[in-house]
C-alpha cells in the first residue's frame, strides 16, 4: 500500500489519523517514530522535542508513566498538507490512579506523507476505573468500537 500523502480529501485525512491512532496504540516507540521526518518537530504540552531519536525518547518515557494507554483520534479538519484531529485517551500511574487525557493535534506532513511537524495541547481529567470508556485488550482499536463522537466525547 502506497503511503498516504498530501494534498488531503476528508477521506484521505480520515485513513491517515486511523493509521496514526493504531501506530500510538501499539505503544512501540521505534515504529511510531517512522510516521515522522527525520528532523521532525512538535510540541507536546509545554515539551519541544526535535527529530526521532528524541521521539522515540518522549514516547518511551510517556508509556512507561501512562500504563494501559489506549487512544482514540478523530479528524477535526483537512487542507492541503495539514490535518487538524482531536483525540482522548485513557491510562493510569503506577498507583492505579485513572485519568481520560484530551487533546488537538496540528500536523504539516511533508510531499511523502511523513509529518514534519506536530503540535499537541492536552488535558488530563482524573476518573474512576469504572468511568472508563476505552475497554478493548491493548492494542489496536477494534473497528466496531465506537469513536469519539458516538462515545460523546
Amino acid at each position: 500500500m502506497s503511503p498516504i500523502a498530501p494534498p488531503f480529501t476528508p477521506e484521505s485525512a480520515t485513513k491517515k489519523v486511523r493509521l496514526a491512532e493504531d501506530g500510538w496504540n501499539s505503544r512501540d516507540p521505534e515504529n511510531v517514530s517512522l510516521a515522522y521526518t527525520p528532523d521532525s518537530r512538535w510540541r507536546n504540552r509545554a515539551e519541544f522535542i526535535e527529530g526521532r531519536a528524541e521521539i522515540v525518547a518522549f514516547l518511551t518515557r510517556k508509556w512507561a508513566k501512562e500504563l494501559d494507554y489506549r487512544l482514540i483520534k478523530e479528524l477535526w479538519a483537512c487542507a492541503g498538507e495539514r490535518i487538524a484531529v482531536r483525540y482522548a485517551y485513557e491510562w493510569h500511574d503506577d498507583s492505579g490512579s485513572w485519568f481520560r487525557s484530551y487533546g488537538n493535534e496540528n500536523w504539516e506532513f511533508d510531499a511523502s506523507g511523513l509529518m514534519r511537524r506536530r503540535f499537541s495541547s492536552i488535558n488530563d481529567l482524573p476518573i474512576r476505573e469504572a468511568d472508563r470508556k476505552f475497554r478493548w485488550p491493548l492494542g489496536r482499536r477494534p473497528d466496531d468500537h465506537p469513536g469519539l463522537s458516538d462515545l460523546g466525547l
